[in-house]
């Protein structure tokens, strides 16, 4: 029995170091599109994912109604680039730790995806995919966060979760998608940033 129980904690682990490897290897390979624009602000956020009985998951925000802009919205842990910051996964971890909890020795960073702008405010966003342990002790920021929203990799690749939508972009509009999940719906540069994360992992799964 214990020898049995040891092969499945086995397979479970060369699982998931499969998989992270796959996801490393994959976005090490991709050609990042870098947006460089003085009028906009830096910033970062973090796709933080995680595996729990088979099933990979990915952990979302929703944004208070108090923060200075994308109030109420969807998004991933992250914020604007500040002085202190070395890089702009100093910025992407250290939101994460203020906004939710995530302690750095608890990220593993598995690499970039490409640079999106936001279209209802000024920032350019860098986006980095890492794996965090689960289950997880979160701890929110009142004051910025209003929930955690954790989403199956699997809902989210559903046909019927992705539904056309239209973004606006120095007064004109343009053709865009949003992610809907039990009532929620996730769109603009989150949208997008998933996007292309999911294209990655359709291709390991």
């Amino acid at each position: 029995m214990k020898y049995q129980l040891y092969l499945l904690y086995s397979r479970y682990c060369i699982n998931i170091w499969v998989v992270k490897a796959k996801i490393k290897e994959l976005l090490g390979q991709r050609q990042k599109r870098r947006i460089t624009d003085a009028d906009r602000v830096p910033s970062a956020v973090l796709l933080p994912v995680y595996e729990n009985e088979g099933q990979y998951h990915i952990v979302f925000i929703r944004r208070t109604d108090t923060v200075k802009t994308h109030k109420g919205q969807i998004s991933f842990p992250g914020g604007t680039r500040e002085i202190s910051d070395g890089t702009l996964l100093d910025t992407a971890i250290r939101e994460s730790c203020e906004e939710i909890g995530l302690l750095s020795e608890d990220i593993e960073v598995l690499g970039e995806l490409d640079d999106e702008i936001t279209t209802t405010s000024n920032y350019i966003v860098t986006p980095f995919v890492a794996m965090i342990p689960w289950p997880y002790s979160f701890v929110i920021n009142k004051g910025e966060v209003d929930e955690i929203i954790k989403v199956p990799v699997t809902a989210l690749l559903d046909k019927d979760c992705l539904k056309p939508d239209t973004e606006f972009l120095n007064g004109k509009e343009f053709e865009s998608y949003a992610y809907h999940h039990k009532g929620k719906v996730i769109w603009g540069a989150t949208a997008r940033i998933l996007n292309k994360f999911l294209e990655i992992f359709r291709q390991i799964s």
